[in-house]
């Protein structure tokens, strides 16, 4: 199994087909396992990175609370994209993952060829806003401190059907890295040049509004609506999201065709 290190914490990531990188970043108490559905047409004509974030699936659960932050999760992407070969990529991923692929653009936007952001929120400007899901992020970490991996007997399928170790990296990374610290990535949303895509299953309630927030402030972006879908829309309807994300991933060859040709 591939793996990097970062100071001494081994991040496991795993490399399909050839072309133009694609990294995808799983939502957060899934792992990259959730994208198996989708390697084969996302790696046809793209070097498909998947990756398992600390804490989560095939990598390490360290056990210090300071390990788990969205600075060092952007920092790890990173690190992937180096180890890779990569010098920018397509950056994407859904929920917690496509919060992380807006927070990695706003560190590194000459590494970001273009966006894919899934059943995502880009946080909050109010701070109630922000307590009020940090606390629920706390509850979840208290949660799986207590009952341990059964927590997600009950959730949906990206995460009920994945495997970890044990739950003590969740619950870190809930405090760690699904809370939020500020307002700084919503707050970018409209310095984004890159082509974004944002997509959303109708019936995923919680992001449905969000989802036209990014769509609006993004400049340029374009958003695609998956009827019959919940929060995990490639587990809901896989050939549906895979036929509104390919001409947006072909479109991308294109252009970048023309360019070399004029």
């Amino acid at each position: 199994m591939p793996k990097i290190s970062r100071d001494g914490v081994e991040i496991y990531y795993e490399v399909h087909g050839s072309g133009p990188t694609l990294l995808l970043t799983h939502g957060y108490s899934s792992t990259s396992a959730m994208w198996q559905g989708q390697i084969e047409a996302l790696s046809r004509h793209h070097k498909l990175v998947l990756w398992d974030m600390r804490g989560h699936g095939r990598s390490d659960y360290p056990d210090a609370p300071s390990s788990y932050s969205e600075a060092l999760t952007v920092s790890d992407m990173a690190s992937l994209l180096d180890e890779v070969g990569a010098r920018n990529a397509i950056i994407g991923g859904l929920s917690l993952g496509g919060y992380m692929s807006l927070a990695f653009y706003r560190a590194h936007p000459e590494r970001v060829r273009a966006l894919l952001i899934i059943d995502t929120g880009p946080g909050f400007k109010k701070d109630e806003a922000r307590e009020a899901w940090n606390k629920r992020a706390r509850e979840t970490g208290d949660r799986f401190e207590r009952e341990g991996l059964a927590v997600l007997k009950g959730a949906s399928r990206e995460r009920s059907e994945v495997s970890h170790r044990d739950a003590s990296g969740l619950a870190r990374a809930a405090r760690g890295m699904l809370a939020q610290r500020d307002a700084r990535v919503i707050e970018s949303l409209p310095d984004i040049k890159v082509p974004s895509l944002v997509v959303v299953g109708a019936d995923d309630t919680p992001f449905l509004a969000a989802s036209d927030y990014m769509a609006a402030k993004i400049p340029g972006a374009k958003k695609v609506v998956i009827p019959a879908a919940g929060h995990a829309v490639n587990f809901d309807q896989p050939q549906a999201f895979i036929e509104a994300v390919l001409p947006f991933l072909d479109g991308l060859s294109h252009s970048a065709t023309e360019v070399v040709q004029s």
